[in-house]
């Protein structure tokens, strides 16, 4: 949360989208009233939790820009939210895409993207030593690191300095960025060497 007072919102907030996106449950006008002015930037919501907390979002009033490599399922994100979503084609580590995203959000809903929720990553199964007793690719850990860790923090430093350029509401808050990791990043399974180390990053930052 960028703002000047710390306190609760950030959590609340968290826990509230993200078990928001869990839910079947209808929206509540409370819900609907906070998020009336919120424009959020969610990466990987072509899929999964990223699309489930996209629709959650958008259904409730906020204003969502799906950003995802997969063109398909982002665009179907998006046309079920109708007026409240857009899709943009973006890989997560670069910069280029993301202020192309941040600035689609703009031009798009008029304001400022002021809730970011990192849900993209990749993973891959991979053995650190394989049967035939060949090392894991060195490459193909670093890719998903340079995804899922420098990915993440691609979104959180430049929405970052687009949310400090925001005037804060009322209560001071001109942002809040979201991200989600694993359990792996705490109890790696066999062959997810790389992506448990991934997720451990996110949780470290």
């Amino acid at each position: 949360r960028l703002s000047r007072s710390p306190n609760t919102y950030l959590w609340t907030f968290a826990v509230g989208i993200l078990g928001f996106a869990a839910s079947d449950t209808n929206t509540s006008e409370e819900f609907i009233m906070e998020l009336s002015s919120t424009v959020a930037l969610v990466t990987g919501a072509a899929s999964g939790l990223g699309r489930a907390t996209a629709l959650r979002l958008g259904r409730a009033g906020a204003k969502v820009v799906i950003a995802d490599l997969n063109e398909e399922g982002g665009q179907e994100t998006a046309a079920e939210l109708g007026d409240n979503g857009v899709f943009c084609k973006v890989n997560v580590a670069d910069e280029a895409d993301v202020n192309a995203a941040l600035d689609l959000a703009e031009s798009t809903f008029g304001g400022t993207v002021n809730v970011a929720v990192n849900c993209a990553g990749i993973a891959i199964a991979k053995r650190v030593l394989g049967r035939d007793g060949s090392p894991h690719a060195l490459d193909a850990f670093e890719k998903i690191l340079h995804v899922n860790i420098g990915g993440t923090f691609n979104i959180i430093r430049l929405c970052a300095a687009r949310m400090a350029q925001s005037e804060p509401n009322a209560e001071g808050e001109r942002g809040v960025i979201i991200n989600t990791a694993s359990v792996a990043a705490y109890d790696g399974q066999i062959g997810q060497a790389a992506y448990a180390a991934s997720k451990g990053g996110v949780v470290g930052m």
